[in-house]
């Protein structure tokens, strides 16, 4: 499988392969870049949704491209890092890709398989070819160019070098797994895992599990733990808001779009907190506190998402989930919390969250920020000198084909300004 991945990839940037002129990787007299040569079009840094999107919106522009991956296949954080559980968390209306809409037979909220189903048809529709297990190393423009450095992650250390007056960035806001620092983590001798690892609660029937976080991920494992008749406990470590998926039926987030058209966001605030109090009580008394300002509010001054409950809730009030304070200490067997109470565990999963990659490789420090490595403003997609950030704008899949379609009717104006058509036709 892996060859075949490295075969597909090359064959991508073959002109008498590409089953779409218009998705062609080289143009005449831009040879692919494996020794430094100028590229005709962009170089597109990562295959998960945002970097299909921008490639699929530049094919349908006749713009050429390079697609770098570093694992062996598109969406590989769909595809090896997440729970089986998973539905997308928002209806299917606001997660569609540019230029294709869901299939009619798809429900409201997709499935994890359906949702991959979905990209590998996306793919073949936009002829979309990346080359898998290419490893960018570093990228940094030279006044002229992005020159663009990767590691063929197959077998042998090949490097190569890309150059392009423009980058996309398309890595995205989940790229690495967070482990926080906690004191006597080592300690611990049971099973310490990221949710990036977590499949199903089948796994661990009749064992005892805590799991770290209450963001979405953490939400939604506790409640598939629970459902699998595991002992299930949930650390709150931080404030957050926790609606419903639905409210009366309707989508939570589509209603909340609905009344920003006519309130103030604080206004919307006051709303959703009404009815999701109606629908699930007093979360404060569960344990886990709101933050001082609403949900929308905070969305928007810091980018963090409100959770969607979809049944975890109503474990906790029925005490299949309990929940506990931050953490203080591990020890041997178990954990010990802010509170004084100890509590033995079997296993420790660590639904906390995912990281940005890109300070690690971009040697740009103007756009994004190198501390976190998102764009210094969130709603921001585009940067200096032919740089592009897509997916960064903490908005979901929604905010990726915004960000996708802006970046390549960009670039698409910058490539009729070069005259790169009239040299393409030579």
């Amino acid at each position: 499988m892996d060859r075949f991945a490295e075969t597909e990839g090359k064959r991508a940037h073959d002109p008498l392969y590409s089953p779409r002129r218009a998705a062609r990787a080289t143009a005449t007299g831009f040879p692919v870049g494996e020794h430094g040569e100028v590229l005709a079009g962009p170089v597109i840094v990562g295959a998960g949704p945002a970097g299909l999107a921008v490639a699929a919106c530049l094919t349908m522009c006749g713009v050429p491209y390079v697609l770098l991956e570093r694992h062996g296949c598109v969406a590989s954080l769909w595809r090896h890092r997440t729970y089986r559980r998973l539905r997308l968390h928002l209806p299917k209306r606001y997660c569609e890709l540019p230029l294709m809409p869901f299939p009619p037979s798809y429900p409201a909220y997709p499935t994890r398989e359906q949702f991959l189903a979905y990209l590998e048809h996306y793919i073949v529709t936009f002829g979309i070819r990346p080359f898998f297990r290419q490893a960018v190393v570093s990228a940094e423009n030279d006044g002229d160019f992005w020159c663009v450095r990767t590691v063929d992650g197959g077998g042998g250390g090949v490097t190569r070098e890309y150059r392009s007056k423009w980058l996309v960035v398309a890595t995205g806001e989940n790229a690495e797994p967070v482990v926080p620092d906690i004191d006597d983590i080592h300690a611990f001798r049971g099973l310490i895992m990221h949710s990036s690892d977590y499949r199903s609660g089948e796994d661990y029937r009749g064992k005892k599990v805590l799991v770290v976080g209450c963001g979405n991920s953490g939400m939604e494992v506790s409640l598939d733990l629970s459902n699998h008749n595991v002992h299930t406990s949930m650390v709150v470590r931080d404030s957050v808001h926790v609606l419903p998926r639905e409210i009366m039926g309707l989508s939570t987030f589509g209603l909340s779009m609905w009344l920003l058209m006519y309130l103030s966001v604080q206004k919307v605030d006051q709303v959703l907190l009404l009815l999701t109090h109606l629908m699930l009580g007093d979360t404060v008394r569960l344990g886990i506190p709101r933050p001082s300002i609403g949900p929308m509010e905070l969305k928007k001054v810091s980018g963090k998402t409100p959770v969607l409950d979809v049944g975890t809730i109503a474990k906790i009030k029925s005490g299949d989930i309990k929940v506990f304070p931050a953490i203080q200490s591990f020890q041997e067997h178990g954990v010990q919390f802010i509170d004084g109470k100890t509590e033995s565990f079997d296993v420790v999963i660590l639904a906390t969250g995912y990281k940005s990659n890109v300070p690690y490789w971009l040697k740009e420090k103007d756009f994004f920020s190198e501390k976190n490595g998102f764009p210094h403003n969130s709603n921001e997609w585009k940067g200096k000198n032919g740089l592009y950030a897509a997916g960064f704008s903490r908005r979901g899949l929604l905010g990726v084909s915004m960000d996708a379609t802006n970046i390549a009717d960009d670039i698409v104006r910058c490539w009729n300004d070069f005259g790169y058509e009239r040299h393409k036709s030579k």
